[in-house]
């Protein structure tokens, strides 16, 4: 835990010398791309056959690329590549007595999400960005006993963004099993809050 908010202090230190760039914030009506970086925390379980009895807090980082998709309004799509942590604590819910029944399913994936973002403002230098679209997550580390390296999925949530800072809740949920085991179904879920900057 400790490493997750070390990092997101020096990100939001870092960024008053980022947004001096754009004191105008986002503009919705001129943007046509933009890059950006985030840095966030995750609260994610497992459920279904395979459940986890407790959640697991992790960590985000990823670079995001937006680019705008109408000439008419604000709508953007947006794709990127994450490091996050997910996965669950306590497996329980096996058939067979003899398997471990605390096992902990621990899964660090690289994921590509595909996000559709339209954005409106209440004045001159915020902007709501509501978003939601497909993810493709691939497993890298972790624990993997009883549980799938990939997982396909969706993320709904929405972004808010002001002088170039950016802040984002959005929540993740599996559609494909993730339980490695026969005759069972699993899958993740997320919660997760970015902080971040674009430009």
């Amino acid at each position: 835990m400790k490493k997750i908010f070390f990092a997101i202090a020096a990100l939001m230190m870092a960024a008053p010398s980022f947004a001096q760039f754009n004191s105008g914030g986002f503009n919705l009506d001129e943007e046509n791309i933009y890059w950006g970086a985030r840095i966030g925390i995750n609260f994610a379980g497992i459920g279904g056959d395979l459940e986890a009895d407790e959640g697991r807090t992790g960590m985000t980082l990823a670079g995001v690329v937006g680019l705008r998709v109408s000439d008419s309004t604000p709508l953007f799509l947006e794709s990127g590549l994450y490091y996050s942590e997910r996965g669950g604590e306590k497996l329980k819910g096996f058939k067979d007595p003899l398997l471990d029944k605390t096992h902990d399913g621990h899964l660090n994936y690289l994921e590509v999400p595909v996000l559709i973002k339209y954005g409106f403002s209440t004045d001159g230098d915020i902007a709501f960005l509501p978003f939601f679209g497909p993810y493709l997550s691939m497993g890298i580390s972790g624990n993997y006993k009883y549980l799938k390296h990939p997982e396909m999925g969706f993320k709904l949530g929405c972004g808010m963004e002001w002088n170039n800072l950016y802040v984002e809740a959005a929540y993740q949920f599996g559609v494909t099993n993730i339980a490695d085991y026969a005759d069972y179904s699993s899958h993740g879920h997320n919660l997760g809050i970015n902080f971040g900057i674009n430009f």
